[in-house]
């Protein structure tokens, strides 16, 4: 999504939040890599297991999937269905969209509320996730995540809306 009509400082901040995005993507994923290989090598080459590892990459892969939806969701190149409205002039197809915006943003909120209401839960039931590490805390990303791509849907929504009102330039 363009970030040219937008106010600078949230231009600025769009650019900060991508980055760190991008950042804990690549790092998470490389993490995740290097674990499973080195839990292969041990496993294989030495009948030992890293402690922790097969529980740490599975919440790895939950972090790196929400990571990757979010970074999918920031210039709409996630999975949507578009048959009827990649027809439609530039006008009524960014109305068409900023609907299914305004829909996608709904149900993330609603996703987001209740994945903290699971996060407050979990901190009363004081359940660990493995070793040291609560269950709340490895489970930050799931609110997080919903969250953030419901704001990106928001400012999508909003950018689709004046493209529909022809305030804005369809891509």
């Amino acid at each position: 999504m363009p970030t040219h009509n937008l106010p600078p400082a949230l231009a600025r901040l769009i650019k900060v939040v991508t980055w760190t995005e991008n950042a804990l993507l690549i790092a998470m994923l490389a993490l995740m890599v290097g674990l499973a290989a080195a839990q292969i090598l041990f496993r294989n080459f030495f009948d030992i297991s890293i402690f922790g590892a097969d529980q740490m990459l599975r919440l790895l892969v939950l972090w790196v999937a929400f990571l990757g939806a979010i970074a999918a969701s920031r210039d709409g190149k996630h999975i949507h269905v578009d048959a009827i409205a990649r027809w439609l002039p530039n006008r009524i197809k960014s109305g068409v969209v900023a609907v299914t915006d305004l829909f996608t943003l709904t149900v993330c909120l609603i996703l987001a509320w209740q994945a903290w209401r699971f996060i407050q839960s979990a901190q009363v039931s004081g359940e660990m996730a493995f070793g040291s590490l609560p269950v709340w805390v490895a489970a930050l990303i799931l609110p997080l995540g919903f969250t953030l791509i419901a704001l990106r849907y928001g400012l999508r929504f909003m950018h689709h809306v004046q493209q529909a009102r022809g305030r804005e330039v369809a891509e």
